[in-house]
């Protein structure tokens, strides 16, 4: 699930649906470069361009867990893989 401002970029209403090989490998990574190759508009809106690191207010959650900090080649939770549960991307909030 992408937040609001994103779905408007990717031009998508609801959750956007991924599919990719090795689904038990299932990573973050390669979830976000999935992402990114179905939606080439939203590259360098949540992973930094050169680096591939996440944006600083976007967070990453998976079965009701932040795993914004976790690797992002550590393995994906299989109810993510099977697409029991969305893997959540999120617009932090900020302001005073």
């Amino acid at each position: 699930m992408l937040p609001t401002h994103l779905r408007r970029l990717a031009s998508v209403n609801g959750e956007v649906t991924l599919q990719f090989d090795g689904e038990e490998g299932a990573t973050q990574r390669l979830l976000l470069d999935a992402l990114e190759a179905s939606y080439p508009m939203l590259r360098g809106t949540i992973r930094d361009q050169s680096t591939g690191r996440r944006r600083a207010l976007v967070k990453f959650f998976a079965c009701g867990e932040d795993v914004s900090f976790d690797p992002p080649d550590s393995p994906l939770p299989s109810m993510i893989r099977t697409g029991v549960e969305p893997f959540l991307i999120v617009g932090a909030m900020a302001g005073g």
